[in-house]
């Protein structure tokens, strides 16, 4: 039989019988589910529908590691604005497609091989069954919660039916993909199989079902409401609430909606329930939380395109091996985090205790196996191949890149760029972790300054995604196209910074940290700050951040900001008060809190307050409302974020926001910082910033943001 191709679909027929939609949307790296489309897959079911000879149709993908990635979100954000009646309508027609593949008189089968999510996990549920390869990048799941949504096209109402009630609540509600063996367990799978075998067991599953006809049975029971009691649901009900609630914290409405949809609709039909979900659906579709976790997808994805220049045609070099000077924390961090992605890595320190003690580090990281929870021992064997721990600097020039992560001190550092640089490769890079160290002073020394820059990786680095690559004032387009491609290559996401006291998130953040001494030394109540910031949504106070970045650090960051920006950094004393006492946060085991519990969580310790005596107000304790302590820690952060912007130290205004989501923890359910003040406008915060300004120039609305009050101008322009 002659075969059919339209834009995004190929028909072909491996056997007479059986027909084969290969899903391969031209020009692109991912197959999207667009209006396009869905329009050209009706076509094909039209025409297949009619047909009376088909035994069974198999959908699969022509692109390797990629099912279907979801539906074409820019398109769902242009439609924010349009009526509730519309968003159901849409629902409903995007439902009553994919349902056509459990109604055709024939077997439906999905073949599964990389990424299927969203969209593409509910048109594979519509159909009566699923084969999954078993390659690393194959994952099933429906991440719609992570944009403030819940599946809008059967993925609630299918799930709930295919895998129980239970399992499909923690796959809708938590939005996390399960890999093939946890599907096949779960009975979303009918088989895992090798990639080069999908096709052909997609074609046994069909003969299969074709004589015993369980399908059928199936669509009976799928179609009907769920066979559970009141009892179970309630039960169900209670406990998914109260999971959902302490990991939501109540920032994240659509787990409930999803969670209230599923449990509504479990003693329905099929097309009942159906009906729920896309009533659910539009009750949460264009909410301010839907916008701002959508723009948060729109930064992830920005970043996964962005060369780091914006001049055409510069290729960065392939960095296939690394060394790393220093062992600590960061440098151990470093080489595990490349060791990880197989790329030979060597690293070194002043002894050779302390490189031995690194390695320990590194191995202990890379072997850990997320599956079971602990050491892996082939791991280890795996990964300690690509480990070279040494003294001697000819094994550490060889490398592509060496990245330099010794103690933050300008001497130190220029000491081992003077010994290395010589002897390195010619087209070798040569880059500095430094977090507070000017790039081009580090640099200034350098026979090749072009071939340096800084690469600013994030503490634990095992957990942290941002990488901020620095530019010098002589870092050459190439250094940087190298650098940020090199980041993305070990699965981080790396954004541009120019040179300048901070970078970008330090600078940032040190506003709202060096805010909280002052509310505290205002009188306010330690506890309150922390509630008042974690209300905000971020992930601690800022005074246990205190403690877990290091007050000895924190303090030799502040003093490097206050030599800056002296007119706008107040150095409160009680950083250096609590150094001289040694009291250094997490690693000393007391700080603002005490760890030296048995899980080393922070408590409250009650010599504190002697030390903090002497630095506190003597009009003593001041109430301040929840309010009142977001705007004095916030604001500073957003005032500083202005004055990054003037002095045009990022590309782009998004790149601030990716910068603060993955670098701090700034809450995505707001979308940015930028994009939370959008939300504002400028006249509002000039506004907030009044009874502040009193407390000085940090409070003091800058000329951008003045500029933007008349014309109601945002921070996010059309891209």
């Amino acid at each position: 039989m002659v075969a059919t191709k339209l834009n995004n679909f190929a028909l072909t027929y491996p056997e007479s019988d059986l027909a084969l939609l290969t899903f391969d949307s031209p020009d692109k790296g991912a197959n999207i589910l667009s209006r396009n489309v869905l329009a050209e897959l009706s076509q094909h079911l039209d025409s297949l529908e009619q047909r009376d000879d088909l035994a069974g149709l198999i959908l699969i993908s022509g692109k390797p590691g990629m099912f279907v990635a979801g539906a074409d979100l820019r398109e769902f954000a242009a439609s924010f604005n349009v009526p509730r009646e519309d968003i159901v309508e849409t629902c409903r027609n995007g439902q009553n497609l994919f349902r056509r593949l459990s109604q055709c008189p024939f077997v439906t089968v999905a073949a599964i091989n990389g990424i299927c999510v969203g969209g593409g996990a509910e048109l594979a549920s519509w159909c009566d069954r699923r084969v999954m390869s078993d390659e690393p990048r194959t994952e099933f799941g429906f991440p719609e919660v992570q944009l403030g949504l819940l599946p809008g096209w059967g993925g609630t109402a299918r799930s709930s039916r295919i895998v129980g009630l239970g399992n499909a609540v923690e796959l809708v509600t938590g939005g996390k993909s399960i890999d093939p063996h946890t599907a096949s367990k779960m009975g979303y799978a009918s088989a895992v199989v090798s990639n080069d075998q999908l096709l052909n067991a997609a074609i046994q599953l069909v003969r299969l079902e074709q004589q015993s006809g369980n399908y059928l049975k199936d669509r009976e029971i799928w179609r009907a409401p769920i066979d559970v009691n009141e009892t179970e649901l309630g039960f169900l009900g209670i406990t998914a609430s109260a999971y959902i609630q302490d990991q939501t914290k109540g920032n994240y409405p659509a787990p409930l909606a999803a969670l209230e949809v599923m449990l509504g609709a479990a003693g329905q039909d099929v097309d009942t329930a159906c009906q729920m979900e896309a009533d659910g659906m539009a009750e949460l579709f264009g909410s301010p939380v839907n916008a701002s976790l959508l723009n948060i997808f729109f930064l992830t994805d920005r970043n996964k395109k962005d060369t780091g220049v914006n001049v055409a045609g510069v290729n960065p070099e392939k960095i296939e091996s690394v060394s790393v000077l220093g062992s600590g924390i960061m440098g151990a961090g470093i080489a595990a985090a490349n060791v990880k992605r197989e790329i030979p890595t060597a690293i070194t320190d002043i002894s050779s205790e302390a490189v031995a003690r690194g390695i320990q580090e590194i191995i202990k990281e890379v072997a850990y196996n997320k599956a079971t929870r602990g050491p892996d021992v082939e791991r280890a064997v795996k990964y300690s191949a690509l480990v070279n721990g040494t003294l001697s600097d000819e094994e550490l020039v060889s490398a592509d890149l060496v990245i330099e992560a010794v103690v933050e001190n300008l001497d130190i550092k220029q000491q081992s760029y003077q010994r290395l640089e010589s002897k390195m490769k010619p087209d070798a890079i040569l880059a500095s972790n430094t977090s507070t160290i000017p790039v081009t002073e580090l640099a200034s020394q350098l026979q090749n300054p072009e071939r340096f820059c800084g690469i600013h990786f994030f503490n634990p680095v095992r957990r942290m995604k941002l990488v901020e690559v620095i530019r010098g004032e002589k870092t050459s387009d190439k250094t940087i196209a190298t650098a940020v491609a090199y980041a993305k290559q070990i699965g981080k996401s790396p954004i541009v910074v120019n040179d300048g006291p901070g970078f970008l998130v330090n600078r940032l953040l040190f506003p709202y940290m060096q805010e909280a001494l002052e509310l505290l030394s205002e009188g306010a109540d330690m506890k309150a700050i922390e509630r008042a910031a974690k209300k905000f949504g971020m992930p601690m106070g800022p005074i246990e951040l205190y403690d877990m970045v290091g007050i000895d650090t924190a303090l030799y960051a502040g003093s490097t900001m206050a030599a800056a920006f002296p007119e706008r950094v107040v150095s409160s004393p009680i950083l250096q008060a609590m150094v001289d006492a040694g009291r250094l946060g997490r690693k000393s085991g007391v700080g603002f809190y005490s760890y030296q519990n048995r899980k080393h969580k922070p408590a409250p310790d009650a010599t504190l307050s002697d030390l903090l005596e002497p630095y506190l107000s003597s009009a003593g304790a001041k109430t301040f409302s929840v309010e009142e302590l977001a705007s004095r820690l916030f604001m500073p952060m957003l005032l500083e974020a202005t004055r990054v912007l003037e002095a045009r130290i990022v590309r782009d205004v998004r790149d601030v926001d990716l910068g603060l989501i993955f670098g701090i923890g700034f809450p995505p359910f707001r979308g940015g910082l930028l994009f939370w003040a959008d939300t504002m406008g400028a006249a509002s915060i000039v506004e907030q910033l009044k009874p502040l300004e009193e407390l000085g120039p940090r409070f003091q609305p800058t000329d951008l943001l003045l500029s933007m009050v008349p014309d109601g101008d945002k921070f996010y322009t059309e891209s």
